[in-house]
């Protein structure tokens, strides 16, 4: 008797996680079938390519489509160049919105003065302005820059608009460094500068994996700031290109999916390889700020 009723809690519990992981699986399915009418219609030739056989299986695999979505050809325009300036863009504009954010995070969480709360405060109140509420003021500042219509305009407008949720990303991050190590390098005679680049960056490398792959995600899928600002088609970045592949009188399907598949590569070997460095940066910064 004592066997069977410890017998009974088992088996409900063996059968609530058997029901947890089957909708969990059900739930991993649903998410994943866009995925994978993405790649199938990706490998299609375009006479497979139809809404009445989109889930079938191609008959026969061809990287056709990725040739045409990289090099162009047959009416569309390839993606190599674009491809290109999306990188030479996105990784300085990466780096330099990164580096400020963590000398924003270093004053407002270390040296604290008069007013940094609201200065903190303004700050943070850029992540909640709309894109299109500046396009015209921002379009006249680079223009009188002589920066519209460059790469370098598109890369500082990303810098700027990063610097809110680095420099969050940031504060939150060095308040849970111990304030000890900087008074005590301050009695020791250490500057600002010297502080902080003895001190708090050696300390910062959660921080940045954080801030650089919030950054690099954010500014590699970015549509709208790269149309508007880039107004001639060898400087546009990877994004605006992959709209245009769509033609006016009709779409080729298979080759536009697998331009969706190679501007989504970047960002998905990102988040592989960095993944698990992005969540322990997230709670290593969540302890206090």
């Amino acid at each position: 008797m004592a066997g069977a009723s410890l017998s009974r809690p088992r088996l409900r519990l063996r059968l609530s996680r058997a029901l947890l992981y089957a909708v969990m699986i059900a739930l991993v399915a649903f998410f994943v079938l866009p995925v994978y009418l993405l790649v199938i219609t990706s490998f299609k030739d375009f006479s497979e390519v139809s809404l009445n056989r989109m889930w079938d299986w191609p008959t026969q695999l061809s990287l056709e489509s990725f040739n045409r979505a990289w090099n162009g050809g047959q009416g569309t325009t390839g993606m190599r160049s674009s491809f290109l300036n999306s990188v030479l863009m996105v990784i300085p504009a990466t780096v330099i919105s990164c580096l400020l954010g963590s000398l924003n995070g270093y004053v407002l969480s270390k040296w604290k003065f008069p007013g940094s709360e609201t200065l903190f405060t303004l700050i943070l109140f850029g992540m909640f302005i709309p894109y299109q509420s500046i396009l015209v003021p921002l379009v006249q500042v680079l223009s009188a820059l002589g920066l519209y219509g460059t790469l370098q305009g598109l890369a500082l407008t990303h810098i700027v608009y990063g610097i809110p949720i680095t420099t969050l990303i940031f504060r939150n991050y060095y308040a849970s460094v111990p304030s000890e190590l900087v008074e005590a390098s301050q009695i020791d005679g250490a500057g600002f500068f010297r502080v902080y680049r003895h001190i708090i960056l050696p300390l910062s490398a959660p921080g940045f994996v954080v801030a650089a792959i919030w950054q690099f995600t954010s500014i590699w899928n970015e549509f709208l700031f790269g149309l508007i600002i880039t107004n001639e088609p060898r400087i546009r970045p990877v994004t605006v290109t992959l709209q245009n592949m769509s033609g006016s009188q009709f779409t080729q399907w298979n080759v536009q999916m697998a331009g969706a598949l190679i501007v989504a590569l970047p960002t998905l070997l990102v988040y592989i390889f960095l993944g698990r460095y992005f969540l322990r940066g997230l709670l290593a910064g969540s302890l206090k700020g």
